[in-house]
Parts: C-alpha cells; sequence; structure tokens
C-alpha cells in the first residue's frame, strides 16, 4: 500500500537551494520556515501535494545540475540545523532538529549512496502523477486544468532528463516498472484526461490544454519506447548490498541492528503469524489443509467488487474505532473509495491524501483492477476476499493511514506535518491491523482473523524477501515462490510483490514499523494500566508526526529508552 503525501513510499523528496537561511541564526523558528519554504522551491509537485497551490503547474529540476544543488542544499541545511546550540533548543525544538536531521540524511541516502536518480524509473514518474489536478477538488476545474496546462508543458524535460539520468543498463524489473509507470501515465493522460476536463466550457483553454497534453503524451510514449530499447540488455543486478542496506536502515530510520539480528525478528514474527493462521484454520475448517482454507477465505469475493464492498467497511470500521474509545478521531473528515488510476496499478490499494495546508478535503482510497493482460483465472484470484479486503481496508483508512495523517495535519511542528517517515506510515498501519483484530473486530471470528494474518504474512515476506534479495542474492523467482508458499499470494500478487523488493528496498518497514510499535507499546504502557491506557499511547504515538520511530522512541521513553527492536 502506498499514500499520496509529500513522503512517497520511495522517499524520492528532491531539495534545492533557498536564500533566507543564515548559518548560526538562533532563530529556530525562523530557520524551520526558511527550510520548508526552500523544500518546496525545489519540490513544487510536493507543495503542491500539501495544499500550496502558488506552486501549481511547477516541476522539479531533474538535470544533472539540479541534482547536484539538491545535494549541496541538502548538506548546507544540514549544517545550519547542527550549529543551533542545544541549549539554546527547548525540548520541542531540540526534538523538531532531529527530525528534521532525519529527513535529510535519508533523502541523501537515496540522491547520493542509492544513486535513484540513475537507476529507478519512479524517481521520476512520482512527480508526473496528475491526481492532485484531477480528483482534488481544491479549486474550480477552470483553475485546476490551467495548472494541469503549465504541468503538462513541463513534461517534456522531465523525461528528457529521466532518459540522461538513467544509465543501462538497468536491472529487469526497473525497465519493467518504468512500461507500468510512463505507459499508464500515457494512457491516462490521453484517454482519460480529456474526459475530465471536457466540461471546461472555454474554447481558447480547450486548445491549449489540447496542445499541451499532445506534447505530454508524445514525450511518456517516447520514454515508455527508451524503456523498450532497454529490454535487451536488462540485466539482474539490482542488490544494494549489504553495507548499503544496513546504511538505509540507520540513514533512513536511525537503526543500527546486524543483519543477522534485523532477519530474526522478521523470522520471529513470520513464525509467530504462520501458527496462529494453522490456528484459526483449525477452527474454521479442521478438515481442510491450510492452502485449501486459505483458498476457501479468499474465495469469498464482494458480491458487488471491492469498491463497493470497501465503502461499507469504512463504516463499520469508523464505528469500531469509536465505541472500543481506541484513538482519537481528530475531525470530520471521510475518505471516499475509487478505482487506480492506471499508472498506479503496480500494487493492490494506496490512498491519496489533502496535504497539510488544505482544508475539508476528502482523501481517496484506491483499489486497483487486475491486470487485463492476465489469465481470468489470474485475474479473478487477483480481487481480494472480503476478510482479506477489510484489513486493507483497516490499513489504508480506520484507522491506519487515513487516521494518521488527521492527527499529523494537525501537529504543532511545520517539519511533523510536512515531512514523513516510511516505516512510521507503514508501521502504524500496518499495526493497526493487528491492534484492531486485538481489540476485538468481528469478535473472534476465525476468517476475520485469516484476512488479519494474510495481510500480516505478506508484510513478513516482504521484509525477508528485502533482505534475501538485496543482502543474499535472492533471485526474484525465488522470493515470488515464497510469498506464494509463506503468504498464499496468488500467482499476479506474488509477481508483482518480488519485483517490487528490486525497486523499493525499503519495503521491508511495513513490518519493521510493526514490531518497533508492538515493542514501544509494551514498553509504554508497562505500569500504565497495560490494555487501558492503549488510547493515551496511541494518541501521544501520533502527536509527533510521522518521524523515525527510534526518535519517538525516545521522546515517549526518555534517554534510557533501550533498542527500538
Amino acid at each position: 500500500m502506498k499514500q499520496r503525501t509529500l513522503i512517497m513510499w520511495t522517499g524520492f523528496v528532491m531539495l534545492a537551494m533557498s536564500t533566507g537561511c543564515q548559518q548560526g541564526s538562533r532563530d529556530w523558528g525562523r530557520f524551520v520556515d526558511n527550510f520548508i519554504e526552500g523544500y518546496f522551491e525545489a519540490n513544487p509537485t510536493a507543495a503542491v501535494y500539501a495544499g500550496r497551490h502558488e506552486y501549481d503547474g511547477q516541476l522539479p529540476d531533474f538535470s544533472a545540475e539540479g541534482l547536484a544543488q539538491s545535494s549541496d542544499w541538502l548538506k548546507a541545511q544540514r549544517e545550519r540545523a547542527l550549529g543551533f546550540e542545544t541549549e539554546s533548543l527547548s525540548e520541542a525544538q531540540r526534538f523538531e532538529r532531529d527530525y528534521m536531521l532525519a529527513a535529510i540524511d535519508g533523502q541523501l541516502f537515496w540522491l547520493e549512496d542509492a544513486g535513484w536518480p540513475y537507476k529507478n524509473p519512479a524517481f521520476y514518474a512520482n512527480p508526473l502523477d496528475p491526481s492532485v489536478y484531477v480528483t482534488r477538488e481544491y479549486a474550480p476545474l477552470e483553475q485546476r486544468m490551467r495548472g494541469f496546462i503549465t504541468f503538462a508543458r513541463g513534461i517534456p524535460a522531465v523525461t528528457d532528463h529521466a532518459r540522461n539520468n538513467l544509465r543501462p543498463p538497468l536491472p529487469r524489473t526497473y525497465v519493467q516498472l518504468g512500461h507500468i509507470l510512463f505507459g499508464g501515465l500515457a494512457m491516462f493522460f490521453e484517454d482519460d484526461l480529456p474526459r475530465v476536463f471536457a466540461p471546461v466550457k472555454d474554447d481558447q483553454i480547450q486548445a491549449e490544454f489540447q496542445q499541451a497534453n499532445a506534447g505530454a503524451v508524445q514525450a511518456l510514449k517516447g520514454l515508455d519506447e527508451w524503456f523498450t530499447s532497454l529490454e535487451a540488455t536488462a540485466t539482474d543486478e539490482f542488490a544494494l548490498g549489504p553495507e548499503l542496506f544496513k546504511k538505509m536502515l540507520w540513514a533512513t530510520q536511525g537503526l543500527e541492528i546486524t543483519l543477522e539480528d534485523l532477519e530474526a525478528s522478521g523470522q520471529r514474527d513470520l513464525e509467530r503469524n504462520l501458527s496462529a493462521l494453522r490456528e484459526a484454520c483449525a477452527e474454521l475448517a479442521p478438515d481442510k489443509t491450510i492452502p485449501e482454507c486459505v483458498a476457501m477465505v479468499m474465495g469469498d469475493k464482494p458480491k458487488d467488487g471491492p469498491i463497493e464492498e470497501a465503502r461499507e467497511q469504512l463504516n463499520t470500521l469508523k464505528q469500531f474505532v469509536v465505541d472500543q474509545d481506541l484513538v482519537a478521531i481528530p475531525g470530520e473528515e471521510e475518505a471516499l473509495v475509487d478505482t487506480s488510476p492506471p499508472f498506479m496499478r503496480w500494487n493492490l490499494a494506496y490512498i491519496d491524501i489533502p496535504g497539510p495546508y488544505e482544508k475539508g478535503l476528502p482523501s481517496t482510497y484506491y483499489i486497483a483492477p487486475p491486470d487485463p493482460s492476465w489469465s481470468e483465472e489470474e485475474q479473478r484470484a487477483y480481487i481480494p476476499g472480503i476478510d482479506d479486503l477489510l484489513f486493507t481496508s483497516v490499513h489504508e483508512v480506520w484507522p491506519g493511514h487515513f487516521l494518521n495523517y488527521l492527527h499529523s495535519n494537525r501537529t504543532d511542528s511545520e517539519i511533523g506535518r510536512v515531512f514523513g517517515n516510511y516505516a512510521f506510515s507503514e508501521g502504524w498501519a500496518h499495526y493497526t491491523e493487528e491492534m484492531m483484530w486485538e481489540a476485538g473486530l468481528n469478535e473472534g471470528d476465525p476468517a476475520t482473523h485469516i484476512g488479519q494474518l494474510l495481510n500480516a504474512l505478506l508484510r513478513n515476506v516482504r521484509y525477508l524477501s528485502a533482505i534475501g534479495l538485496h543482502t543474499q542474492g535472492m533471485t526474484v523467482a525465488e522470493s515470488e515462490r515464497m510469498f506464494q508458499e509463506l503468504s498464499y499470494q496468488d500467482p499476479g500478487n506474488a509477481r508483482q510483490q518480488a519485483a517490487r523488493g528490486t525497486f523499493d528496498p525499503g519495503y521491508l518497514n511495513y513490518t519493521l514499523g510493526k514490531l518497533m510499535i508492538l515493542k514501544l507499546r509494551e514498553d509504554w504502557t508497562a505500569g500504565r494500566e497495560g490494555r487501558e491506557a492503549w488510547k493515551v499511547f496511541h494518541d501521544q504515538l501520533l502527536s509527533h508526526g510521522k518521524p523515525p520511530l527510534p526518535l519517538v522512541r525516545k521522546a515517549m521513553l526518555g534517554e534510557d529508552a533501550g533498542a527500538a527492536l
């Protein structure tokens, strides 16, 4: 799952030159303001998604010079943040500084250490998502159309930079991803956007739109064709390697751990969930094998399709959160449910959430249909069963990503409102799946438990696949088999998940974040009435925004907080 916010699942956030920050200034608030403005100047797409619509239509500078400026600026801002004397900052400001430094370190890792601008197509595709102009009604359609026209005119420059910066030969799965992303974008621009903007009855604007959109479509198709030309030389060389993988954990999560201990934690959680699955299947279908039991649960498909089923589920889940008093709901916003656009169908579901500067706009929870090129059997298998979908709805909306953002968009810290961390965001959403079952969702129904466990096992295998693919020589085919055999995924999902692990090595963060939250909950609630303290724990956890979880652990437990995992 992926949420469409300022932090992408890949962590592809760029920053560039700012003019307002002075080295050595003691005015922390002014420094933060200038830092945010510098961020938005270089990341206008992120600014737009945050709700800063003075940046509508603008795109980042992905030239070699622009990328170099981004890295240099990040390093300079890091030094300036460290220049503030600790004694001159309040406790909240010290936390905010650590949060900012973590965001900078994570972005520098992807820009420089991992070299994402030079190998990963998603680095360029994420800013080209036009959804904000299409689905987010922050302004009348004509105003959003004008913003899109400017946006579309900038797309050929981005596709040129992508072609110039990416360094073939690329991994096979990256080439396939390029097809999905840029071919999907071209299809969406060509087939869907004219219908979206057709209600605008202004001939001049329509003419400008047609010209700009045609240029964007041509550029996107051209890049898609370029990826076709790379197929013959594509490789299987995608692994970060053990040292870079460990650096990823430190730079992006603030976690220092041996790979052996990391793998052991994931293996224990996998075995715990497999044991629980055996018990649930013994209760539900004692005469069936585990695969037969799973097939029975997954075969219970939504009668009116997953979109309608998810809409009903959201009502039930929100009421359960309220009735059980699990966590505060700070607002009246609701989430819609819709079909994923073509360029976002590399994963089953995600949610698009308005940024912290938007007011009163709905979020949209998207569910992908199966790939029409698959066999009829594979397409049917891809559609989630009702109980499996229930925990996707928990993860994306109540009380997962959507509720997380209701809290973080209201936090006192602007850093907390603007920046997010992968393991916090996905860890919270995944944690809530298990927490909702623990709290009594559907009163112990074994099929419901199996739905929760299948989601947990999927994330367990992501965790172990990320380690295997990037540090142990695991092949994509071996990962795919593990998804089928240990998390009982259908062939289409297993194929998608194994491929994703090559270009999203951080997708272990779902389980990693969940495990860190579970450990923090156990340690924090000890001596605080245990289960009765869950709501206070959840509210305090979410009050920090979405920072690395080791920072939250230190803030909630003190300097002697102990290991995060």
